[in-house]
Parts: C-alpha cells; sequence; structure tokens
C-alpha cells in the first residue's frame, strides 16, 4: 500500500498502448471507422473492468439528487442505477464514440498519453484531497501511501507526460496536459463543495471525465490547426 499509488499510471500506459496497436491494426486489416471506434472507446473500460465508469455513474446520480451533502454521499454508496445514471451513461458513449471517430494517426499517439495523464492526476487527487469517508477506498490508499515519495513520483510522471506530448505534437501535447489540468482543478472544487472530499467514486468520475475531455481538446484542437495551417 505504501507505494501502490505509484504504479496507477502504468494502468493508463497499458491502455494507451493496447489503443495504439488495435487503431493500426485495425487499420491494417481494412475494418470500417464503426468497429474501429467501438473497440477504442471500450478498450478502457475492459481493462479496468468498468470500475471508474462505475464512479461517473454514481456520482450523476449523487449530483443529480440536488440533495443535502450527506445525502449525496449515501447515493453514492447505494448499489442502485438512477435514471440520471442510465442518461449520463448513454450521453457519455455517445460523445465518446463520436469523438473517438475522428482521431486519426497523427492524434493517435498523443491520446494514447491521456489514459497515464488521467491517472496520475488521480493518484495526486487520493493523496491530497480532503477524504468525505474516511473508511472509503480512496482513505484507505491515501492514508496507508508514503504521500512525500508519491506526490513526487507524480510529479516527475507529469513532467515526463508533457515532455513526451510535445515531443510527439508541441500545441497538442501543451493542450492535452492544460485540458488535464483544468479537469483537475474543477474536481478539486466540486469534490469540496458537494461531498466535503475525495471518494472511491468521485476518483473514478474524475478519471472518466478527464479523458473525455482529453479526448475532446486533441480532435477540435488539431481541427482547429488544421484551419490555421
Amino acid at each position: 500500500m505504501k507505494y501502490s499509488m505509484c504504479f496507477f499510471p502504468w494502468v493508463g500506459l497499458a491502455i494507451g498502448a493496447l489503443e495504439f496497436g488495435w487503431f493500426h491494426l485495425a487499420v491494417w486489416l481494412g475494418f470500417g471507422t464503426i468497429f474501429r471506434t467501438a473497440v477504442l472507446v471500450l478498450i478502457p473500460v475492459l481493462v479496468t473492468g468498468g470500475i471508474h465508469l462505475d464512479g461517473l455513474l454514481d456520482t450523476a446520480d449523487a449530483m443529480s439528487s440536488w440533495r443535502e451533502k450527506e445525502r449525496r454521499l449515501e447515493i453514492l454508496k447505494d448499489s442502485h442505477a438512477g435514471a440520471f445514471a442510465v442518461i449520463i451513461g448513454l450521453c457519455y458513449f455517445v460523445i465518446c464514440f463520436g469523438a473517438a471517430s475522428e482521431v486519426t494517426r497523427e492524434t493517435l499517439p498523443v491520446l494514447c498519453l491521456a489514459f497515464g495523464i488521467s491517472r496520475t492526476f488521480s493518484a495526486l487527487s487520493v493523496e491530497n484531497f480532503p477524504n468525505a469517508n474516511p473508511k472509503g477506498t480512496a482513505a484507505v490508499f491515501g492514508n496507508n501511501s508514503l504521500k512525500n515519495i508519491v506526490n513526487v513520483t507524480m510529479a516527475v510522471y507529469l513532467l515526463l507526460f508533457l515532455a513526451a506530448g510535445v515531443l510527439l505534437n508541441p500545441f497538442l501535447g501543451i493542450l492535452l496536459m492544460t485540458a488535464a489540468a483544468f479537469v483537475f482543478v474543477y474536481h478539486y472544487h466540486m469534490a469540496l463543495k458537494y461531498f466535503g472530499g475525495i471518494t472511491g467514486d468521485l476518483a473514478g468520475f474524475f478519471v472518466s471525465l478527464c479523458e473525455l475531455v482529453m479526448l475532446l481538446t486533441i480532435i477540435i484542437g488539431n481541427r482547429i490547426a488544421g484551419m490555421i495551417g
């Protein structure tokens, strides 16, 4: 538990590698855009068992309740899925599918970094944000780790991801990291304002939201750059 969070971004690297490999395999085999995109969207869900998506849906239910803080925390722990979880889940996959269909050979390498970046920021939130549930999953990981070592490791990871992004595409690399940082700041304020701190579900919500925002940022940024160029 002392060092486990140091390896959390490695899961993102594995997902990125699978995304890269699948894209090129699908192109080589001549698969159509729809099938290629469907697998791109599902790879992160299959690798993680949907754990982050579960956090996204639970958070959607809690936020949509517009109840007091304590009730929102109870909804997060409820195993039942409400109507808003279903609605948000459907919307999430639709926009992910549409955005992923715009990924090209040029933007793919930068996109593959996004899965490691999201988990690096998520680890920082688990280590440093206040805990809304002292006995929850996030608290267990955060309280049993060596915070200084984890924080330094995450800082090094972020620098490496930024450097890799800039080497691949200076404009998109900087844009990718900026988008993730903005979502991280939003995540901090949202978690404290509506829940009093972080939970495992909120960490999953952040990973899902951050990856979607980075995906949208890459394809929109690339399109704008193409128009200007």
